[in-house]
């Protein structure tokens, strides 16, 4: 886990940070396990009262990595996000499956978490960030609901929080263009918290004051801010069903050759 996520706690305050700088902390198969078994430790350590995380380098992450897009344009197959090739529909975390317990997960947390975003969080790195609590942004960070752009939907559990986050518009337009937004934009849409110069820092701060309050009272107070959204399990559950019969399908297969091959896409009509 080490080699893609480091995880270090002191008075109350878990410090974890994606460790992958010279990728951008893209998400291949071993940065899928290592955010994972970060969630399961951490649900495990009665002295965290608060997270921080972030991503070292010059982005928080910049999505899946482009070695799953590679292998994609060669042979197809469902193993893009998330490792080998799986059932997407089987529930192996709870509601969720295994690629989205790396982001549900950090939702799931009995304690607050708080991600300090710079650079890009653009595809599963965007929705990594959803699954914090709270989002601090440089005032140059972007984002982006990137799927779209490799013929996919987002299915890493962003779908259940963006819909408790943003208006009903705002989500299909993201949704639907994949376009890139700003964090100026991101603030007035209702998907960052704050901007600020040095976002870690900002986060760093706000988490002492948290670790600085009844640990009863913190945990109480996230789960009784979790139950005010709706059930997810049949948003987490389209959402696989929905990938899944994208994953591998011709239209899709041409939508990551394109992109590879940096010209416009042939597509055939939808079925």
């Amino acid at each position: 886990m080490e080699q893609r996520v480091s995880i270090s706690i002191s008075d109350g305050i878990a410090d974890v940070r994606l460790v992958r700088a010279d990728k951008m902390n893209a998400l291949d198969a071993a940065m899928f396990e290592a955010l994972v078994a970060a969630t399961e430790r951490l649900a495990r350590e009665k002295a965290v009262r608060v997270v921080v995380l972030s991503g070292e380098g010059l982005a928080f992450c910049a999505g899946l990595d482009m070695g799953r897009f590679a292998a994609m344009k060669e042979n197809g197959g469902n193993g893009i996000a998330g490792g080998e090739k799986r059932d997407l529909t089987a529930r192996t975390h709870g509601v969720a499956n295994f690629p989205q317990a790396a982001v549900w997960g950090w939702r799931q947390l009995p304690v607050p978490v708080i991600a300090a975003i710079q650079g890009v969080a653009f595809g599963g790195g965007f929705q990594l960030a959803l699954g914090a609590d709270m989002r601090f942004l440089t005032p140059d960070a972007r984002m982006s609901i990137m799927e779209i752009k490799w013929g996919l939907v987002p299915d890493m559990a962003g779908t259940p929080i963006l819909a408790s986050l943003v208006r009903d518009d705002i989500l299909r337009d993201l949704t639907y263009t994949g376009r890139i937004f700003s964090a100026q934009e991101a603030m007035s849409y209702g998907l960052a918290t704050r901007i600020c110069d040095d976002p870690l820092a900002a986060a760093f701060e706000v988490a002492r004051e948290i670790a600085g309050k009844s640990p009863d009272a913190i945990r109480a107070a996230k789960r009784m801010l979790n139950k005010l959204s709706v059930d997810p399990a049949p948003a987490l559950m389209a959402e696989s069903v929905e990938q899944q019969k994208l994953l591998g399908s011709p239209n899709q297969t041409e939508a990551v050759r394109a992109n590879m091959e940096k010209r416009a896409p042939r597509f055939a009509d939808a079925g």
